[in-house]
Order: structure tokens, then C-alpha cells, then sequence
């Protein structure tokens, strides 16, 4: 299969990418300058490269009749930790988002997958399911649902499969050092003190490399709805920075209830992953053994 992926040098595309690959699929990405993204270093020469950018129409369509795509993984979106929740760039992000879909269309694909938030559920402390209640609370949120709905009805329309994934809470390695995860892997293995909240709400965490086999899967599959992306094994933070602190040796430094819950964040929110495992999705990590190779990936950078 021929796989277009945007947004393939991020955290996620890249383990899209990389998974694509390993599963036989030819890939192409747009580069606009054509350098190798760090995070497909060894990868690169197996990638088909398009000049272009999403934002630019003459490049995007020059790509697409070069490659004809059968099927599209769309990741590209603003993601800057602390700054993307509220950035107006979520709007270009969803103009650029529905340009492509309209492009991708036109070119013959008959395929697209496209990267939802569990954001734009409205709260529930239950496991929420695809059909629950949407309510996003920021205009990432907001911008992601609506680039969903209208994704939908422009597939319909056109008679393709759209599956939109909801992502979770992911981490893995190659994650931005803000997050959490490699925050708080960075500071313990440097011997600093970890200022954390109390811990008690609880997370859907899956690994990036799960993230990555299911984008290909509904890819692969002709999904076609709305799909979690979600380990289906809630836990609390704090259970999650203890996991950390434990396999470096140093929960100690962890010093919960140091910061206050941001105002915004839902005490619970944790995924139903029934139709993700309906495509014959497995997960390959537990959350202990994913924290185990993320700390060892990390330790690997330091070290070189």
C-alpha cells in the first residue's frame, strides 16, 4: 500500500512512519527543506521525499499526483507543550487539515486517517466510548472535533473511508522533554527534585509504538468511524511517577502535592479501546515495561 503521512518528523508520525515501513508499505512525507527529521535518523533513505508544505496547494497537489496515494495518515498539528492548548495556529491547523482532506480526494485516495484527541470528549469518570458525550474545553479540542466532523462528511460525500483516532495519553521515547514522562526521567536521573501535583488523577498512558501499529491497522483495515486510541489500563499519575522513580532508584526526589492541578484538567479520563481491538489490536507494552525502555532510551541520549 502507498501511505502518504503528514506530520511525520513528530513524535507520533515518526512511529507511524517507521511502523509503515517495518510493515512493507511505501511512504511518502512532504519535506520542505529535505533534511533527515532526527527522529527518522536511519530511516530516511526508505522514504519517498515531496518538496512542499500543507500549507502551500501547488506543492501538496504536485506531491500527491507524483505519488498517488492509496491511503493517508494525517498527524500534522501544532503540538508545542504549554503553548498549543490555546494557539490560534489550531486554526490554520484545521484549514491546512481540510485543504488536504479535499486534495487527497481528487488525487484518488481512497483512504484517510487523521489523529483526533480523547480533548474533545465532554468529562465522564466512566472509560468513554466512542459515542459519548463531546464537550471540548480549549480551542485545540475544539479545532480537532470540528476537523473531525467535517472530515467525516467530506468523505461521505466523496464516498472514501475517513477513520478519525482519538489519541490518549502517550509517551514513549523521542517525546518532547516538557512532557511529563521525560520531564520527570530527565530530573531524576540528574538527581534533582520533581515538583508534582498529588497524583490522584487517573490517565489512559499507551505507548508511542502502540499508537503507531494502531494508526496502521485502521490504515490497513479500511477503518472507517471514529476509533480510541487508548491502553484501555487507566492509572493514577501518581502510580505513574512512582513506576519512574522506582526503575531509576530515586522517588525520593518525586515531591507530590508541590504543584497545584491545573484548573482545566478532569480527574479522570480513560479510554474504551473495544473497537481498536476489533482490528485485531494488541498492545506490545505493558505500562511498566514501557517505562522501561523509555528510561533506557533516554539514558541512551544522555550517554551519547
Amino acid at each position: 500500500m502507498k501511505v502518504f503521512v503528514t506530520g511525520a518528523s513528530g513524535f507520533i508520525g515518526s512511529q507511524v512512519t517507521r511502523a509503515l515501513l517495518s510493515r512493507g508499505h511505501s511512504v511518502a512525507i512532504l519535506t520542505p527543506g529535505g533534511k533527515a527529521p532526527w527522529r527518522l535518523k536511519g530511516f530516511f533513505g526508505e522514504i519517498e521525499k515531496r518538496q512542499g508544505r500543507l500549507d502551500n496547494l501547488k506543492s501538496l497537489r504536485r506531491a500527491l499526483a507524483g505519488f498517488k496515494p492509496d491511503a493517508c495518515v494525517h498527524l500534522a498539528w501544532v503540538a508545542e507543550p504549554g503553548k498549543y492548548l490555546a494557539s490560534p495556529e489550531n486554526l490554520s491547523c484545521l484549514k491546512t487539515s481540510l485543504d488536504l482532506f479535499k486534495e487527497l480526494v481528487l488525487s484518488g485516495c481512497r483512504q484517510i486517517v487523521a489523529a483526533g484527541t480523547c480533548a474533545e470528549y465532554a468529562y465522564s469518570r466512566a472509560p468513554l466510548k466512542e459515542n459519548s458525550p463531546t464537550g471540548p474545553t480549549t480551542l485545540y479540542a475544539a479545532a480537532k472535533l470540528s476537523c473531525g466532523l467535517m472530515g467525516r462528511q467530506l468523505a461521505d460525500l466523496a464516498k472514501i473511508h475517513f477513520a478519525w483516532g482519538r489519541i490518549f495519553y502517550p509517551y514513549g521515547p523521542q517525546e518532547d522533554e516538557r512532557r511529563l514522562v521525560p520531564a520527570v526521567i530527565k530530573s531524576l536521573r540528574k538527581g534533582e527534585v520533581f515538583p508534582a501535583t498529588q497524583g490522584n488523577q487517573v490517565r489512559d498512558y499507551i505507548h508511542v509504538e502502540d499508537v503507531a501499529t494502531a494508526f496502521c491497522l485502521m490504515a490497513e483495515k479500511g477503518a472507517n468511524e471514529v476509533i480510541n486510541i487508548a491502553s484501555g489500563s487507566p492509572v493514577k499519575v501518581r502510580k505513574l511517577l512512582e513506576n519512574v522513580g522506582r526503575i531509576i532508584g530515586r522517588t525520593q526526589l518525586i515531591r507530590f502535592g508541590a504543584k497545584p492541578y491545573y484548573s482545566w484538567e478532569p480527574p479522570v479520563l480513560a479510554g474504551d479501546n473495544r473497537r481498536l481491538k476489533d482490528l485485531g489490536w494488541k498492545p506490545a507494552y505493558t505500562l511498566e515495561k514501557g517505562l522501561q525502555q523509555t528510561i533506557e532510551w533516554f539514558k541512551g541520549q544522555q550517554a551519547t
